[in-house]
C-alpha cells in the first residue's frame, strides 16, 4: 500500500485488453508490445521497454539464492532484510 507505479512492463504474451485496461485503470502506462496478430498495433514506450530485461535479469540473479525463491522466512521483515543481503551480495561480485 502506499506505492504507485508508473508503468506496467509485460512482453507480447500479456498483450491484451483486460490487461492494458486494469493498468490504464492503475493511473499507470502499458508498456507492451503488441503481438503481430493484433489488427490495430498499439505503440509502447521502447526506451522504457529495454528496462524490463534489466528487471527480470536481477530476479533470475536473486533466485539463485534458494532462501529467496521459497521464501522460507515467515515475517516480512527477516524476508526484506535478505533481499537486501542477497541484493548487496550480488553487487559485490
Amino acid at each position: 500500500d502506499g506505492q504507485q507505479a508508473g508503468a506496467g512492463l509485460a512482453d507480447k504474451a500479456y498483450d491484451g485488453n483486460d490487461l492494458r485496461d486494469r493498468i490504464a485503470a492503475m493511473n499507470a502506462t502499458a508498456v507492451i508490445p503488441s503481438k503481430r496478430n493484433r489488427k490495430v498495433a498499439i505503440p509502447h514506450d521502447a526506451s522504457i521497454y529495454k528496462h524490463r530485461n534489466q528487471i527480470e535479469r536481477c530476479f533470475s540473479r536473486l533466485k539463485h539464492f534458494r532462501r529467496f525463491a521459497t521464501r522460507y522466512d515467515r515475517r516480512t521483515v527477516h524476508f526484506t532484510g535478505f533481499v537486501h543481503l542477497a541484493a548487496a551480495m550480488i553487487w559485490l561480485r
